[in-house]
């Protein structure tokens, strides 16, 4: 199989005010407040090694963490190495990990239509339920967002994830919540720096990444950076805990 062009996001200027315009429609405001720090770890597009690696690194720390999957993308090669399969996320499902929506294609919703999106999301729990699981927090595909896909979405799930950085606080957007990166050459001190942040403001920090390998991805990192930075948090006094759990309860 032929492996598609890494993505290239819509750097022109209608790209540009799409994006910013996104930022403040169609809000809906987290009434919580956190009395303490948490942090929550993600995956997205579920690589087999966020799945296997990943995982086996977060339950050494007693953490479990939420993985955004793409039904389309099962037993299927990539980037960031071959992608878990739905018998695997419902393994990670009865370990206590949380399986949540990225769509079934992995689709741009900066771009597609409202009912294009909603058919993808259709599609991907009618794969999902194949395997009796159930997705109620969903993550943009490459982070991109539009108006519609907010106003579309926000009635579906308890939250939807970007990908700008930020902490969560009382009022954050639920429709487009924050999330922090660990990728890429500088990925682990640039998420020990947001962790700080949230442990010294008592704020809720979502990290991300893709595989979890010795040699990662562009997208990924290795299992030494993700254990050092769960033991910072924890050490820290940080929970650790999936974005559902986070939000159980939270959000009125």
């Amino acid at each position: 199989m032929t492996l598609a062009a890494p993505y290239s996001p819509d750097r022109s200027l209608k790209g540009k005010l799409r994006r910013r315009w996104a930022r403040v429609v169609h809000r809906r405001p987290l009434a919580s407040v956190f009395d303490r720090p948490v942090v929550s770890i993600s995956f997205d597009d579920a690589p087999l090694s966020a799945a296997t690696v990943g995982a086996e690194v977060l339950q050494a720390n007693g953490a479990r963490g939420t993985y955004y999957v793409c039904a389309g993308l099962d037993d299927q090669p990539g980037h960031m190495g071959d992608y878990a399969d739905r018998r695997v996320y419902a393994d990670l499902s009865v370990r206590g990990h949380e399986i949540a929506c990225h769509t079934f294609s992995h689709l741009d919703c900066g771009k597609a239509a409202a009912r294009d999106i909603l058919d993808s999301v259709d599609r991907n729990a009618e794969a999902l339920a194949e395997v009796a699981l159930q997705t109620t927090h969903f993550a943009y595909p490459y982070g991109d967002v539009s108006p519609e896909a907010k106003r579309a979405l926000q009635d579906r799930f308890g939250s939807l994830r970007a990908l700008h950085p930020g902490l969560i606080r009382r009022g954050s957007d639920l429709n487009q919540l924050p999330a922090v990166g660990i990728e890429g050459r500088d990925g682990e001190a640039h998420a020990e720096r947001w962790i700080d942040r949230a442990l010294d403001q008592s704020a809720w920090l979502i990290l991300y990444t893709h595989d979890v390998r010795e040699q990662p991805s562009d997208w990924g990192c290795t299992p030494e950076a993700l254990d050092r930075l769960i033991r910072r948090a924890t050490a820290g006094g940080a929970e650790i805990l999936p974005v559902g759990t986070v939000l159980r309860g939270r959000t009125h």
